[in-house]
């Protein structure tokens, strides 16, 4: 029996699949066992990826990591495991860049397990009028009712910059891989903001995205989150009311709906002896089957994208995938260089900082471009 220890992060929609998977009978009868263990969220947004791979055979990782991965040599290609052609196929059924995302240095590091990215969501019951389609609109709701929250614990601030940035015509770093923003969107995008961020509920400002859904789901001081990582778990709760998702918001109601890419995918450590029942195991949790019953069917968040637009996978949920698959199709991917990690983090702080002292947007704007250019490491990423 071939024994491999396994690590994901800690929620049902990260989990529970998982370890289904890794108890049905037909993993054992191959004669193959996977024990998955799990950290949480924060490990998994930045914690080093060679120190976990050092330890684990399969390791479940955010795709800004395969940089760091790259440099640290300890993540098999998938090429090399799979072969291309299995790769390419891969690519056509996964839904947005949720596959893409994980190619760097000229391979793909990780098998795109579970697709998600920042959308919208809402306690329709406490709203009056329709939904926000316009970041205008969603300015306009936090004026009115001071019930609108944003997402800026850990590295969410950042990530919310990329979004609004993305939304108002400039993803940044896409351009110039040295700029990550122009003076004129960066200045825009952070007074937004600095706007939105004044009127920001203080009960959820240390929480991160899983925090801040469970608290929307059981009080009523937050009617929206403009751009918060959909968990689909929320739109049907066990417990608490549920939240409905929407396409994160866009500069014009024609416009792109910005929002930078999450999910997850299952990375090989080189520590790792690839058998024919991992692979079998493995593909099996990417095929047609898996990905619009099981997964959804144990909490988790496919990435194939037949299972986005499945009658009965959006009947169950509430309608969380065809309501957000737009916006996930539209997705901003990061940069995924060695040292975008720590400058992610550092980016977030700063941002945070700079809403609380209400900072003149030039100088974050040019502290923020500083801290990119420490951080980034030349080189190919695609």
């Amino acid at each position: 029996m071939q024994r491999l220890k396994a690590l994901t992060w800690d929620h049902p929609r990260g989990y529970n699949a998982l370890a289904a998977a890794s108890r049905l009978p037909a993993l054992a009868e191959s004669g193959l066992s996977i024990t998955w263990e799990k950290q949480p969220l924060e490990g998994f947004e930045s914690h080093p990826i060679a120190d976990l791979c050092s330890r684990y055979d399969l390791v479940v990782l955010d795709h800004p990591h395969v940089g760091e991965a790259v440099a640290g040599d300890c993540l098999l290609p998938l090429e090399d495991v799979f072969g291309a052609d299995v790769i390419t196929q891969l690519e056509k059924n996964s839904i947005g860049p949720s596959l893409a995302s994980y190619r760097f240095a000229g391979a793909h590091w990780a098998l795109p397990l579970d697709a998600a990215t920042q959308v919208m969501a809402c306690r329709s019951d406490l709203l009056e009028g329709t939904v926000p389609v316009t970041w205008e609109e969603v300015a306009s709701l936090s004026a009115s009712t001071g019930k609108v929250a944003l997402s800026l614990a850990g590295p969410h601030a950042i990530l919310s910059f990329l979004s609004i940035a993305s939304a108002f015509g400039e993803p940044p770093a896409e351009a110039d891989p040295d700029i990550l923003v122009s003076a004129a969107t960066g200045r825009a995008v952070y007074d937004l903001m600095v706007d939105l961020a004044g009127r920001s509920l203080s009960s959820v400002r240390e929480k991160n995205p899983i925090g801040i859904l469970g608290h929307m789901a059981t009080h009523d001081d937050v009617i929206l989150c403009p751009l918060i990582y959909g968990y689909v778990n929320y739109a049907a709760p066990e417990r608490g009311q549920p939240i409905a998702f929407y396409n994160a918001p866009r500069r014009t109601v024609d416009g792109r709906p910005g929002s930078t890419l999450g999910g997850t995918g299952i990375g090989i450590s080189r520590r790792c002896s690839v058998t024919p029942a991992l692979k079998e195991h493995l593909l099996g949790l990417m095929d047609a089957e898996a990905q619009i019953r099981f997964i959804p069917g144990h909490e988790g968040q496919p990435s194939r994208r037949a299972a986005w637009h499945d009658a009965g996978v959006n009947a169950r949920w509430g309608g969380f995938y065809g309501n957000t698959a737009e916006t996930l199709e539209a997705a901003y991917v990061r940069p995924r260089h060695n040292g975008y990690i720590a400058f992610q983090t550092k980016a977030s702080a700063l941002l945070r900082r700079s809403f609380d002292e209400k900072a003149d947007a030039e100088g974050v704007i040019e502290a923020l471009q500083k801290l990119y250019a420490e951080h980034r490491i030349a080189g190919s990423e695609r």
